[in-house]
C-alpha cells in the first residue's frame, strides 16, 4: 500500500562497507517499502594523502601522488553501491552517488543536489577519540542538513 501523502519520497542513505552501515540499510529498506520512496545510496572515499608516498621535503623532493590507490578504492566503492542497490527491491528508483572528498561535505552536497527528503546514516557506537572523529560526521550532517536526518546507532567492532 503506497502512501501518496508521504513526506519521505526521496531517502538518501549514507553507506560504507563497514558492518555499522548494515542497520542503517535495514531501516532504509523498510522505510522505502512503507513510503514507496526512491533511494539514493551515497558513499564517500576520502582523498588519498599524497604526503605518505616517500617525499623528502628537506631534499626538495615533491610528493608522488598515486591516483591508482583512490581509483581502486572508488571502483570497490562502486561495486559495493551496486551490490547494495540490488537489495532495495521495495524502492521506487535507486540512485548511486560515489564521491571523493570530505565525508560530511559530500553527504550534504548529494542530499542537496538530489533534493532528499530524509537522510539515513549509521554511527558506529565508538567512544573516545574514534567517536570524536566519526561522531563529528553525523553531528555536522545533522547541524547543516536542510532535511530530517535519521541516525541509526550501531555497536560495531
Amino acid at each position: 500500500m503506497e502512501n501518496t501523502n508521504s513526506k519521505f519520497k526521496r531517502i538518501l542513505v549514507a553507506v560504507d562497507d563497514e558492518p555499522c552501515s548494515e542497520k542503517a540499510i535495514l531501516y532504509a529498506k523498510e522505510m522505502a517499502a512503507v513510503f514507496g520512496a526512491s533511494i539514493a545510496l551515497v558513499t564517500v572515499v576520502p582523498p588519498t594523502s599524497p604526503a605518505s608516498f616517500g617525499a623528502d621535503p628537506l631534499l626538495g623532493q615533491q610528493p608522488i601522488i598515486v591516483p591508482e590507490v583512490s581509483e581502486m578504492e572508488q571502483d570497490n566503492a562502486q561495486k559495493y553501491l551496486e551490490k547494495m542497490s540490488r537489495e532495495f527491491t521495495g524502492a521506487g528508483e535507486v540512485y548511486l552517488f560515489n564521491r571523493i572528498g570530505s565525508i560530511k561535505e559530500e553527504i550534504l552536497a548529494a542530499s542537496h543536489e538530489w533534493s532528499a527528503d530524509l537522510i539515513i546514516m549509521g554511527t558506529n557506537g565508538r567512544t573516545g577519540f574514534d567517536h570524536f572523529i566519526s561522531g563529528s560526521v553525523s553531528e555536522s550532517v545533522i547541524r547543516k542538513s536542510t532535511c530530517p536526518v535519521l541516525v541509526v546507532p550501531s555497536k560495531c567492532d
